[in-house]
């Protein structure tokens, strides 16, 4: 059995809450789903996938903890109308929206037809929208309160074989941010999540190994950062000590969003000293 209570929070911090966490079967979404779960909250997950959504569920009921889950696809805005009206028939709140879905391929721009492109934004920001605009008109502007958390990604400097999925985690960092002043009248907070590069499964079976080998090479801290980790930061944001945050883009990455390169520079070795040939003095 899964250590049931959080190795940071209180136990009870998100006691009453509930939480809706989208692609909560896997990866990050999962890690959030089961510390939204440890700290009290009832969490409604949904993905595409049934099989991971119940081994989600299953692992929250383990931990003593309250979960539900629901097979859909965020890009069928009926579907994302029913899945809001039966959590606010059976739950009567929403707290916090997770919109953690969403999906890329790695390829270069050249190689990237119109069909795959129009798929990531498409899973990406119209499904990121649709899930963000039923939470608000259905549960939180009537309540005059709540939270909207979306997953996006670092670094924010480009992204050689991702040309779509940049374009559309900027196109939901700019939503967040204009979102979070039009909706600030209703007591709405809206903040985006950029992610850098965790050891999710996805990370180390779907892309190849050269890549998956490199990448801890391109973390100024050396490593990849933990899934747990993650689900800390949702569940900061989700307790009254992230109430103030809004309008804002927080990076968790090791510093990777700040690369410039291997320091000191490789030339100058470990001591951080020039070559001989280079200390000399000046003229």
């Amino acid at each position: 059995m899964a250590d049931p209570s959080s190795r940071i929070f209180a136990p009870g911090l998100l006691a009453g809450q509930v939480c809706l966490v989208s692609g909560a079967g896997t990866g990050l979404g999962r890690a959030s789903a089961l510390e939204l779960a440890r700290l009290g909250a009832t969490v409604i997950g949904c993905g595409r996938r049934a099989e991971p959504l119940a081994e989600m569920v299953a692992e929250v009921e383990a931990l003593g903890g309250d979960a539900e889950a629901e097979e859909m696809d965020i890009r069928d805005d009926q579907a994302v109308e029913r899945l809001l009206d039966g959590l606010l028939e059976r739950h009567g709140r929403l707290d916090l929206l997770l919109n953690n879905a969403g999906g890329q391929f790695l390829s270069p721009a050249e190689a990237i037809s119109p069909k795959g492109f129009r798929t990531v934004i498409e899973l990406n920001v119209v499904g990121t929208w649709l899930m963000t605009h039923a939470a608000a008109t259905k549960a939180f502007i009537p309540r005059q309160r709540g939270k909207v958390l979306s997953v996006t990604l670092s670094p924010h400097n480009g992204m050689p074989g991702m040309v779509h999925s940049g374009a559309a985690r900027a196109a939901v960092e700019n939503m967040t941010r204009t979102l979070s002043i039009e909706w600030s009248r209703f007591g709405i907070t809206l903040v985006a999540l950029a992610a850098g590069q965790f050891g999710t499964e996805t990370m180390r079976t779907k892309y190849p190994k050269e890549v998956v080998d490199a990448v801890p090479g391109t973390v100024p801290i050396g490593r990849l950062g933990t899934e747990e980790e993650w689900g800390w930061l949702v569940a900061y944001l989700a307790s009254p000590a992230g109430d103030f945050f809004s309008g804002t883009v927080i990076t968790l990455d090791g510093a990777r969003d700040n690369w410039f390169g291997r320091w000191p520079p490789g030339a100058y070795g470990d001591s951080g000293e020039p070559p001989a040939e280079e200390r000399k003095p000046a003229r």
